[in-house]
């Protein structure tokens, strides 16, 4: 099966709609929270979601939040991260808000495992605890 080809910085209709979805809630989503949400506009089969993110995250418009098994909009409008670069992503447990920070400096986290012959090809670090708004509200 032939893939459709988009050119450089145009995004197909579907990857479009996930895209603007992950944007708008401001949280990570599953593929199937995207799947539930963009039904009304004809994205019916789960390969449609995963097709979508899976190109949206070659071009690092989209990240995968490893914990969650979700995906979240990046929030670097020049989507420039480099392939040396690092992402951060600080993770609220109870209102599931994520917000995105760039580390200082992956050279030292590889630098510490590299000592043991291990070689890094990505960084990517996921705090989790509690968001200013749901640490102020004082419950828990």
């Amino acid at each position: 099966m032939k893939r459709k080809a988009t050119a450089a910085g145009r995004l197909t209709r579907n990857q479009q709609l996930v895209l603007d979805c992950l944007q708008a809630s401001g949280r990570a989503m599953t593929a199937y929270e995207l799947l539930d949400e963009l039904r009304g506009e004809g994205l019916r089969a789960p390969v449609q979601i995963y097709r979508a993110l899976e190109a949206l995250a070659r071009e690092e418009k989209v990240h995968r939040i490893e914990t969650l098994n979700a995906f979240v909009a990046c929030c670097h409008h020049d989507h420039a991260h480099g392939p040396d670069a690092a992402a951060g992503f600080a993770i609220c447990d109870d209102c599931g808000e994520v917000a995105e920070f760039s580390l200082p400096s992956e050279e030292g986290l590889s630098a510490e495992v590299g000592r043991n012959g291990f070689q890094t090809r990505r960084v990517t670090v996921e705090l989790h605890g509690r968001c200013a708004h749901c640490a102020g509200r004082g419950d828990g």
